[in-house]
This record gives structure tokens, sequence and C-alpha cells, in this order.
């Protein structure tokens, strides 16, 4: 069998800030537990910003695709393709910028890749087997952000509501959206819809037997 037939299979999850996508990605994580699998999410590779001041690094606006190392990512995704190990970046939401430490990462049978702007690269499009869009109506983002930066990155409600009418929300209309047209399958309701991650789960077992993974459970 050629060696590339073994290689990763690359599942990208994408969908505005508060869409789901996460949950998605999990759902199927879980779905393959027990499963070489591992998810990666394009926060990590926010681009490092060690040399601007607090101020400056709290006016980058996160959610142009300029923000992000896309360069780091698409080299690390091949050489996870390719079966090497790779130093994953660490973000620090607090100190807006990147951390000194990395995480080592193994290659896996199955990599998730998730975050809002994953499929507005055609690097990165190319190296996905399967691109997945989770659709999630505008309100419903926005109610699950505020939560989200309020409990886990310690944002004010102000700062939060500021940044999505600023930045979050015409982003989202003028980069993330117009991708859907690059993917796979459209998933309605995020994580709620379980009919759609049945199918993403099953796809991915049968392309792993179809890729001589027989210990496959």
């Amino acid at each position: 069998m050629n060696n590339d037939d073994k290689r990763p299979i690359i599942i990208g999850v994408t969908g505005g800030s508060g869409s789901g996508k996460t949950t998605v990605s999990r759902a199927i994580y879980n779905q393959l537990h027990g499963q070489s699998i591992q998810i990666i999410t394009q926060d990590t590779y926010y681009n490092d910003q060690a040399d601007m001041t607090m101020e400056q690094r709290k006016a980058v606006n996160y959610d142009h695709p300029l923000a992000f190392d896309t360069d780091l990512l698409v080299e690390q995704l091949d050489q996870l393709r390719h079966n090497q190990a790779v130093e994953m970046p660490v973000y620090d939401y607090k100190a807006y910028t990147r951390a000194k430490e990395t995480v080592h990462v193994e290659p896996q049978d199955v990599i998730i890749l998730e975050g809002i702007l994953i499929l507005d690269d055609e690097r990165l499009r190319n190296l996905m087997d399967i691109k997945v869009y989770v659709d999630t109506d505008d309100d419903i983002r926005i109610i699950r952000r505020i939560q989200r930066d309020m409990e886990e990155r310690g944002r004010s409600l102000d700062s939060i509501i500021g940044q999505y009418l600023a930045t979050v929300k015409p982003m989202y209309h003028q980069f993330i959206e117009p991708t859907k047209r690059y993917a796979d399958l459209i998933v309605p309701e995020g994580g709620e819809n379980q009919v759609a991650i049945d199918l993403l789960s099953t796809k991915v077992r049968d392309i792993l037997v179809k890729r001589g993974h027989t210990e496959l459970k």
C-alpha cells in the first residue's frame, strides 16, 4: 500500500464565532473516541504580538485573516499530514499574544481543524479531506460569544459587544460567510444536529478503513 494512503484524514470545521463549530468538533471526536484523533484550533495560531503594546494588541482585528499566522498553520498541518510531530504554539487570550511555551503534538490518524477562517486560505482548503460549515443564526451566535468570553476569557460585557459590532459581525459577512461555498457539508444548528455528526463520523470511519486502518473499531 502506498504510504500516502495511510496519511491522516483532515476535517475542517468552520462557521462564525459562536456557531457551534467547537461543539461539532468535540462531538465528532467523541464519536471516534478510542481512535487516533486530534483537534487543532485556528485560534492557537494568532500572530505573535510580543513586540506590541497592550493597547496595540487590543486594537487588532482578530476576525480578519491577517490576524492569523496562516503560514505556520499550513506548515505544521502539512508536517502532521506527513506523519511528523510539531511544536504547536499556545495563545494567551488575557495577554493578547502568543505564550512562550509550546505543545508537542504527535501525528494522528484523524485531525480536526476548527476555526472561523480555515476555508479562507486555498492552501488550507487543499489539505482538507472534508470541509464542514456550521451555519447558525446571528442572535444565537452573539449570545454564545458573550457567555464564552465572560466566563472563559475574562472579558467585560461592554468590550464584547463593542468588539462584536466593530469587527466580529462585519468580518463575518465579509470573510467567513462567503467561505460557505467551499464546504462539502453545511450543518444547521451546530451541535444539535446529531444526524450530521453521525454521518460525518461514519464517513471518517469508512475513509480510514479504505486507507488500511484495519484496527479501527
